[in-house]
């Protein structure tokens, strides 16, 4: 199979898998909301910080590891599941004594329980790291699309069940913790390798000295995101966190899933040919131009229907949503850019460039933050405007060194497309002005959007329409 066809399956499965699950957990999420307090989901975000960094410490950076070493062996996969057992059973072990801590900080008695039995998780999502890892190896995202989806639908029952007879915030733990019981299972039923009763010092110094490096970067990018809301929270008042976060929820939805579905699809890909520069520079070159092709315009597309649409879904109290979405679709329209430039970084093998620069961009990033913060929240959302184009110029001026593609020509291959996205952007926000039902208004506009865009992009035979037309034929 050649790269444009394990490119079109990738992607393919790895879309059903991402938007299949969010779908069906977006509507289990306003079924349980009924039939339970705000206070419940309260208990659960308390723990989020906690549990992303105990989750980014689980995989710690071995899985990515493991993915981009082309001689990866039995010995490597054995070694790696090992490590992470025994770093899921420490993890979970001190979150399980931290609890009282945890609890008395909140002045929470009943949150040392949940912390407790929530910990167990974080074994269970231990035992699937590599699992996964080969899958992505064998770009089978079809495998991972069955896990997840019937792993989210069984959590779903058990979680409305409980929310219905009365459990409280015990039905989205167990609905959590169901959820990754049966993912996991279904990984090991799937895939058939099971590990070797061995352990290699050398396999784990040679993993470790890469995924090492990527384990520091995560860490560092999970305690930037929640630094937001940290800060956000306390600095303003609990209504513009609230209007912060569903901004956040509704401009992150399209942005981080692509990201995710291309990050997933165009790591291993790119892995297989990481010694072919010219190959590879033409494989990260087509991903970087498709990436925005498809992103720019959908990003600046929900800015210009920002307000019908909160409207109409959150009703006219939400309406302070409206500019702080309108930034952050900004702001998310260089997501997926960067995750490219930071898959190639990884391919090359230079996680200590990743590293690096992670450091740099994330100093950047806090004083920014931090500048921005006493002139009020519309600031501080520019102010991630800023640190994505810094990020951005970052990540593409040191990948471009690895593959001695200018950083000239990049900008030429997304300068035209955001110039189209920007015309399409205009053209769709002139339709706010139209004295209209807000519906009808979010129609027109969606209809304008899509129809200006394909339409110059056709006629002027732009080589990411053809490609795009061209991937969808094949699929």
């Amino acid at each position: 199979m050649d790269i444009k066809q394990k490119t079109v399956n990738g992607v393919i499965w790895s879309a059903i898998e991402r938007f299949s699950v969010q779908i069906v957990q977006f509507f289990v999420q306003i079924i349980i909301a009924r039939l339970l307090f705000p206070s419940d989901y309260g208990l659960i975000s308390m723990l989020a910080i906690f549990m992303a960094l105990a989750q980014t410490f689980t995989d710690g950076g071995f899985s990515n590891a493991l993915i981009q070493k082309k001689d990866r062996n039995e010995t490597d996969y054995s070694t790696v599941f090992y490590f992470n057992i025994t770093v899921g059973i420490f993890l979970a072990l001190i979150f399980f004594f931290s609890s009282t801590l945890i609890s008395d900080f909140y002045n929470i008695a009943k949150l040392k329980l949940v912390i407790q039995v929530m910990s167990i998780n974080l074994i269970i999502l231990s035992f699937q790291v590599v699992q996964k890892a080969i899958l992505t190896i064998n770009i089978d995202f079809k495998t991972q699309a069955k896990a997840s989806l019937i792993g989210v639908c069984v959590g779903a029952v058990v979680g409305i069940v409980l929310a219905y007879k009365g459990y409280g915030v015990w039905a989205l733990v167990f609905q959590f913790t169901t959820i990754n019981i049966i993912q996991t299972s279904l990984f090991w039923y799937f895939e058939p390798w099971r590990p070797k009763k061995v352990f290699s010092k050398q396999s784990f110094k040679k993993l470790f000295s890469f995924g090492s490096k990527i384990l520091s970067a995560n860490l560092l990018h999970t305690i930037y995101l929640n630094l937001y809301t940290l800060v956000i929270g306390k600095q303003f008042s609990a209504t513009t966190l609230g209007y912060y976060s569903r901004a956040d929820q509704f401009a992150q939805f399209p942005s981080s899933n692509l990201t995710g579905i291309i990050w997933r699809v165009s790591y291993p890909i790119m892995s297989s040919i990481q010694d072919d520069n010219q190959r590879l520079k033409n494989v990260y070159r087509k991903y970087i131009r498709l990436s925005a092709f498809i992103i720019f315009p959908l990003m600046l597309g929900l800015a210009a229907m920002a307000e019908p649409f909160i409207i109409i879904v959150l009703t006219d109290k939400w309406k302070g949503v409206v500019p702080i979405l309108q930034i952050l679709c900004i702001y998310y329209m260089f997501y997926p850019l960067n995750a490219i430039n930071q898959n190639l970084m990884q391919v090359k093998g230079r996680s200590d460039m990743f590293f690096k620069l992670e450091i740099v961009k994330k100093i950047i990033g806090i004083a920014l933050l931090f500048i921005s913060l006493p002139f009020g929240i519309y600031y501080v959302c520019l102010s991630l405007i800023v640190y994505a184009a810094i990020n951005l110029m970052l990540n593409t001026y040191f990948a471009s060194k690895l593959i001695e593609f200018k950083i000239t020509d990049q900008i030429k291959d997304l300068l035209k497309i955001f110039v189209l996205s920007a015309i399409m952007g205009v053209a769709v926000y002139s339709l706010n002005y139209l004295e209209t039902n807000l519906i009808i208004k979010l129609l027109l506009g969606v209809i304008l959007g899509v129809t200006i865009y394909t339409s110059i992009a056709y006629l002027t035979k732009m080589q990411e329409m053809k490609e795009l037309l061209s991937l969808i034929k094949k699929s």
